[in-house]
Formats: C-alpha cells, sequence, structure tokens
C-alpha cells in the first residue's frame, strides 16, 4: 500500500514544484560551473546499487575530496549549496528516484557502498525494505553536518558512532513497517524542515 502513496505523491511533488525545481537549478548554474543536478551511487534493497538524485550544493567534482560534508566550514559548499541544504531542498530530486521505484518516500537513508561495506550481518537488515528520502534517522540527525563539522575526524566519527546510531532509528521502522508509521515520519519530518 505504501508503494501506490509513493506513487501518488512523488508524481503530485514533481508537478506541482516544477516551478521550483526550474528556479533552484537555474541559480545553482548561475553560481558555480557545472551541472545543477548530482548524482550518486547508493545502495538500495537488497544491496542493489542505484544512482540517486540531489541537486548539486557543492562546487563540481568536490566529493572526490571526501564523501562526507562538514557543515559551515566546509568550502566545497556554494552559497546557494548551503541554503538548499538547510531546508533539504538538495534532496527533492530524488521524487525521481521514488517515482521509479529504487527509494520510498520513508525508509532508512541508503548509504554509499562505501560505508555500507562496514555493516555488521545485523546492521544488513536495513537493506530489507527499500530505502527512503526521510526515516526516525534522518529527523534525528538534521544537523548531521554540524555534528561532523565539530569532529576532528569526521569520517570515523560517522563510522563508529553516528552511522551505527542511524541503525538503530532505522530498526525502530523496519520493525513497525505500517501505513500509520508512514504518515507518522512524513508530517514529523515536514514539522521538524519547518521549525
Amino acid at each position: 500500500m505504501t508503494r501506490f502513496f509513493d506513487i501518488l505523491f512523488s508524481f503530485l511533488g514533481l508537478l506541482s514544484l516544477s516551478p521550483l525545481f526550474v528556479c533552484l537549478y537555474v541559480c545553482i548554474r548561475l553560481e558555480s560551473r557545472g551541472g545543477g543536478f548530482y548524482r550518486q551511487k547508493r545502495v538500495g534493497k537488497d544491496g542493489k546499487e542505484f544512482w540517486l538524485y540531489k541537486f548539486r550544493s557543492m562546487r563540481a567534482g568536490s566529493d572526490k575530496k571526501g564523501l562526507l560534508t562538514v557543515g559551515g566550514r566546509d568550502e566545497r559548499i556554494t552559497r546557494t549549496g548551503l541554503f538548499i541544504r538547510k531546508y533539504k531542498l538538495d534532496e527533492l530530486p530524488q521524487l525521481f528516484n521514488v517515482l521509479k521505484g529504487d527509494m520510498s518516500l520513508v525508509g532508512p537513508r541508503p548509504e554509499v557502498p562505501r560505508y555500507v561495506a562496514f555493516y555488521t550481518p545485523g546492521q544488513r537488515k536495513v537493506l530489507s525494505v527499500r530505502p527512503g528520502i526521510t526515516d526516525y534517522a534522518s529527523i534525528e540527525y538534521i544537523d548531521e553536518n554540524t555534528l561532523l563539522g565539530r569532529s576532528a575526524d569526521p569520517d570515523r566519527t560517522y563510522v563508529s558512532r553516528i552511522m551505527p546510531d542511524k541503525i538503530r532509528y532505522n530498526m525502530k521502522y523496519i520493525e513497525n513497517h505500517t501505513l500509520k508509521e508512514y504518515f507518522k515520519i512524513i508530517f514529523l519530518t515536514i514539522g521538524k524542515i519547518i521549525r
């Protein structure tokens, strides 16, 4: 049943937000060279890899200097990028991923293969469901980049502390994968972004 709502909401979202998509795309292109969109390989359901889409918030080629972003001190992020990241607007192109079936609106955030390699057998349970745009971990770690920005070793902090904690939050939804939880997480996410 959640797939029906994924298709409905992603289609309506893409349709109604198309003027915003055009505006953001133009702003990104005007500020720095490179395309307006960015794609990155992520690991989805059953370990299948797919391309995740975002609005580009960093200078072209920045991902070669590291996969993690570290808050306001990360010089790779553009001015437009800071704005769209603050309000999670960079995530909007993932509505295409939802429509395609790579993702759901609600589910564990998909990781890059590099970090999935660190999963324990128990943690790999997060790969048993379709990944999502938002979940309990996304709500709890809405300021993840700021936390990483305070760390002397962001990569180590992410792998040893943040990632395992996020997986624990993921399990809460996986173990109670109902339509009620689906809508609850959507409304909690909207509320958190507005606040």
